[in-house]
């Protein structure tokens, strides 16, 4: 079964440049959902620096046109908020730009190269991808500068992965959140720790942004921070209740309300934010690796036995 209220009505607008401040940029790829993740670019006279790649060559490059329509500067930088396909597989193709990420991305991208995801999202048209991680790399932190625009890259622990890094422009009150936000999807914490996530996200909440460009969905305000907030303290105490009952996180997953956030897309995260939650919950570290197929193969049967739904 799937409870997965999404409407996929969207899924073939194009994506949209919004400018959320001078010289910054989101580049939204509706619908957000799986595998359809915001990107966005700083322009300065310089060059551009580029936050993120997409999951798909043709994404990628239509992303890449984007930016060369609204100036002729090249992409000398490109930030990556995390290691995930989305937001890397396009990587290869800004041979010119530095890419800059946290140090766990680099490890996770030469790890896991591409992930096996035929038999859970089947019929992606990937086109030439290949994995290519940051060659510059941090542990907490980096400041790249476009023009005027100061951006802070920062590293605050293991979240939504392990290696979770938001671009803060804090001048203008601007935060590139990557996935640590899902605005109208599901966060989804399989490769990350749910406790790390809520640590994290009153710490990115301290920031102060007043603008939030997330990973996947419409640009919003700080909250949608408090939102992720309360989804995590209802997984935390979910998977305790459940773990005490001596029940597996499938079955959690298919007795649980989820009440407030039934309408979010992509329901069956749930099953593999239990699995990692279980795992912290039974002594692992955050973030360790735990058989994270198991847990999407638990995502499919929960789904009906389906493969999950990708547009990309």
């Amino acid at each position: 079964m799937s409870t997965s209220q999404h409407d996929h009505g969207s899924r073939m607008d194009p994506p949209r440049v919004q400018e959320v401040a001078d010289g910054a940029y989101a580049y939204i790829q509706p619908d957000g959902s799986w595998w359809i993740n915001n990107t966005g670019f700083l322009v300065g006279p310089e060059g551009v620096i580029a936050i993120d790649a997409c999951a798909t060559e043709a994404r990628t490059r239509t992303f890449q046109d984007t930016i060369a329509k609204q100036t002729g500067a090249p992409v000398r930088t490109l930030i990556n908020t995390h290691h995930h396909g989305d937001h890397t597989y396009g990587n290869y193709l800004f041979e010119s730009a530095t890419i800059v990420g946290h140090e766990n991305a680099r490890t996770a991208i030469l790890n896991l190269g591409i992930m096996e995801v035929d038999a859970y999202w089947p019929g992606v048209g990937w086109g030439g991808i290949r994995p290519v991680p940051p060659f510059l790399t941090f542990t907490d932190g980096i400041t790249v500068h476009s023009g005027e625009l100061r951006a802070q890259v920062k590293h605050f622990g293991p979240a939504h992965t392990s290696n979770d890094s938001v671009v803060w422009l804090e001048e203008q009150g601007v935060l590139y959140s990557g996935d640590l936000i899902f605005n109208g999807g599901m966060p989804f914490l399989l490769m990350g720790s749910p406790a790390g996530y809520l640590d994290v996200l009153h710490r990115i909440k301290e920031l102060g942004a007043t603008t939030i460009v997330p990973g996947h969905g419409e640009v919003c305000g700080p909250e949608q921070i408090d939102f992720a907030i309360g989804y995590a303290e209802f997984l935390l105490e979910t998977a305790r209740k459940g773990l005490e009952a001596g029940l597996d996180p499938l079955t959690v997953a298919r007795e649980t309300d989820l009440g407030e956030y039934a309408e979010l897309s992509d329901s069956e995260r749930i099953v593999g934010n239990l699995h990692r939650a279980y795992a912290e919950l039974k002594g692992t570290e955050r973030a360790a690796p735990i058989d994270i197929y198991a847990a999407l193969d638990d995502m499919i049967t929960f789904n009906g036995g389906k493969p999950l739904t990708c547009y990309a």
